[in-house]
């Protein structure tokens, strides 16, 4: 790509706190790829919980501290661009990358192993550790950018990456196969979602915890059984019951998760919008002998799986709205209030 600019619209986050922190730009440095690496021409990137815990520094464990507020616990480097949901079109690429990858259209696996050709010991996130896709353009080891063939648009293809593939590492961890029942926690949102049309992809029987209103949402994307966040669980389903529990939300409910599942169960958890603190009672975890997962590191074949998926149309995107670049604290806004069902996408 000879004719590239040397600057390019985005969004830099600014440093931990509000909505303030976020500077929309138009003269921000177009990445150079590296060694190993590809230039994306980002044409949309989905917003998701991370964007916002990352800007308020919710990760930190030391009362919103700025010293260990990222997914890897260490300090973030600022201005940073966000954006882990990408969809584009490889238009460059750097030492050592096929020139023939040039063109492609590609969506970008979240979880980073590889930087300039160096393996990283711990993984960094797209858009947190390093820069993303709220701006024209972002560069990424090649082996992270994955072609895409599909007739969906490139706002659809952008509600996948984050979510899905989170969606995809749960069910993975948690060992779910056809037949089981797997309890679903925030199954309206991306995550949840997701996961609730990867568990019927299996062959899974899926029960959706979510809102009153967006039931019916739930029941249309292939929920078998749909319970009020309100329920009390092993009421409505009794204890033992539940083979997986995919978790996103924490919370004071808790106990109730680990209490429906079958001896021998397994709890996956990649989510905690309800409180990341919990009680737990011991004796149900070893008397029951429960599998616990913390589930944020991709596990290898994910990504592709999911990519596959997508090319098969054996799932498909769920977007509640999309905006503009410029719009992105309107799109935040939207997406904190919680009302909507799937994925908030921004136009690049």
């Amino acid at each position: 790509m000879t004719d590239r600019p040397k600057t390019m619209r985005g969004v830099w986050l600014t440093g931990h706190g509000g909505m303030d922190k976020l500077d929309i730009r138009k003269d921000i440095p177009v990445p150079v790829p590296g060694t190993g690496e590809v230039l994306v021409r980002v044409a949309a990137a989905g917003i998701n919980n991370t964007d916002i815990n990352t800007r308020t520094a919710w990760y930190s464990k030391r009362d919103g501290s700025s010293e260990d507020a990222s997914w890897t616990g260490e300090p973030l480097r600022f201005p940073r661009i966000q954006g882990a949901d990408v969809c584009g079109h490889i238009v460059a690429v750097g030492p050592g990358v096929d020139k023939r990858r040039i063109g492609e259209r590609v969506l970008i696996e979240p979880c980073i192993r590889e930087v300039q050709g160096r393996e990283l010991e711990i993984p960094w996130y797209l858009g947190s550790e390093c820069d993303g896709g709220f701006a024209e353009y972002t560069s990424v080891a090649s082996r992270h950018a994955y072609r895409v063939d599909s007739e969906l648009s490139s706002i659809e293809l952008a509600s996948f990456p984050c979510s899905y593939s989170t969606a995809e590492n749960l069910l993975t961890r948690a060992g779910l196969t056809e037949g089981e029942r797997v309890l679903i926690t925030g199954a309206s949102g991306g995550v949840g979602s997701a996961a609730v049309q990867l568990a019927k992809a299996r062959g899974a029987h899926a029960l959706a915890v979510t809102s009153e209103e967006k039931s019916p949402a739930l029941r249309q994307l292939g929920a078998d059984e749909v319970l009020s966040r309100e329920a009390d669980l092993v009421e409505a389903l009794g204890a033992n019951t539940i083979d997986v529990v995919v978790d996103l939300v924490a919370g004071d409910k808790w106990p109730q998760y680990l209490e429906v599942l079958r001896p021998g169960g397994r709890y996956a958890v990649a989510g905690a919008i309800a409180g990341p603190l919990v009680e737990l009672d011991v004796r149900t975890l070893y008397l029951k002998d429960l599998s616990l997962f913390g589930c944020t590191v991709l596990d290898p074949g994910v990504f592709r799986n999911l990519v596959h998926l997508i090319e098969q149309a054996a799932i498909f995107p769920l977007v509640a709205r999309a905006f503009p670049l410029e719009e992105i604290c309107a799109a935040q806004k939207m997406f904190m209030d919680k009302q909507h069902v799937g994925k908030i996408v921004l136009r690049i």
